[in-house]
């Protein structure tokens, strides 16, 4: 009987450790990594590893939807909050434990990465991957309804989008992130002005540090705005096919992209990608969606005004109305190329008057791993 048990645990396996966990894990998603990493120091060290090492992470899209039902001036009900992982291909729910704003407004976002609400008195905004700190400031000194926010380097550029009665609406003000004080700017160009385009309905934006790069949607003219100099420099035409009647600008890893949306609003006939020389600001075609994908869109809204649009890594998101349907999703190659394929979207619990905002960004382990740990916050993968 001894014999027998001494035999058995001699031919237990070893424990699992050093390049084989490292490779191991690697093939398993982010997501499902976080209850791996508390089986031991070796295993949360193999997570960390893990994902410093990968070499083309994946962005999360994350849903923000906020319900406007028994809200009043500047008090709405705190958003639920949905993420689709493109590694594990599933939508997760994400429950936090308390709000994370101070002054709970309409929330908004025009950089795929940063929410933020504006009152009169208070500008709260947060640019982390989940959104996990929030940073609460006095608000900028002009008044402003639906301005264009982005965070370029060390700095938060707001621009546009003030109120009638301000004498300026297209004032820019800066927050540093170093001295915390506000800072005055140049202008936006005066042309935005004329079809009263300043604000973040007509314009889409992107970082490039220290440019910020700011384009009217129906145009396709784009203005660059040095944060390090104050200047703004343009007008460039980011808009190469004469039937694109709508246009976003965005970053992705390495490289400035435009998506153009050829037709009319009645009748999409295709979707390119372009990608932008910073120097020349010439483009090249580098990507079209497929004839089936177009059409699926079509189905999805006869009217077609607008496309939202997030992306981050090298990863963009597409979405034709903001509560049902399907999610396009383009990965952009290193060398050029797109490949596309739709992701159905099962969140599913928006009302009709409810407020949807996207962002995407990369989530990391330590991200999670602060959410869950410090946070309390629960991912709860949906079936």
């Amino acid at each position: 009987m001894n014999n027998y048990t001494e035999t058995n645990s001699s031919t237990e396996p070893p424990p699992i450790h050093g390049d084989i966990l490292d490779a191991i894990l690697s093939h398993i998603p982010l997501i499902h990594l976080i209850p791996l990493s508390h089986v031991s120091k070796a295993w949360t060290a193999s997570v960390s590893s893990t994902f410093r090492t990968s070499t083309n992470p994946k962005p999360w899209l994350v849903l923000h939807t906020q319900s406007s039902r028994h809200s009043y001036q500047y008090q709405c009900p705190y958003p639920s909050t949905h993420a689709y992982d493109p590694d594990s291909n599933k939508w997760i729910r994400i429950h936090t434990r308390s709000p994370t704003t101070n002054h709970i407004t309409t929330l908004r976002s025009s950089h795929s990465n940063l929410l933020y609400t504006l009152s009169p008195t208070n500008f709260s905004f947060s640019f982390d991957p989940l959104h996990l700190t929030w940073h609460h400031v006095s608000a900028p000194k002009v008044s402003r309804l639906d301005p264009i926010v982005a965070v370029v380097g060390r700095r938060v550029v707001v621009a546009g989008g003030a109120y009638d009665f301000e004498n300026d609406p297209l004032a820019v003000e800066i927050y540093d992130l170093q001295s915390h004080t506000w800072i005055k700017s140049d202008p936006m160009p005066r042309i935005f002005s004329f079809n009263h385009s300043a604000s973040s309905i007509w314009l889409s934006v992107a970082s490039d540090d220290p440019n910020l790069f700011v384009m009217e949607k129906s145009s396709g003219m784009t203005y660059s705005f040095d944060t390090s100099t104050n200047t703004w420099s343009g007008p460039y035409d980011l808009r190469p096919d004469r039937n694109v009647y709508h246009s976003v600008i965005g970053k992705l890893t390495g490289r400035l992209i435009v998506i153009g949306v050829l037709g009319e609003a009645e009748d999409v006939t295709g979707v390119k990608v372009w990608e932008v020389d910073c120097e020349s600001f010439g483009l090249k075609a580098i990507g079209e969606m497929p004839v089936d994908i177009v059409e699926d869109l079509r189905r999805c809204d006869e009217v077609i005004s607008s496309i939202d649009v997030v992306m981050g890594g090298n990863v963009v998101y597409m979405c034709v109305g903001e509560r049902d349907g399907e999610v396009v999703v383009c990965e952009v190659g290193d060398k050029g190329g797109c490949r596309w394929r739709k992701v159905v979207n099962t969140v599913g619990e928006c009302g009709v008057m409810d407020r949807v905002v996207l962002t995407c960004s990369v989530v990391g382990v330590e991200d999670l791993q602060r959410a869950v740990r410090v946070e309390d916050w629960k991912f709860v993968v949906k079936r």
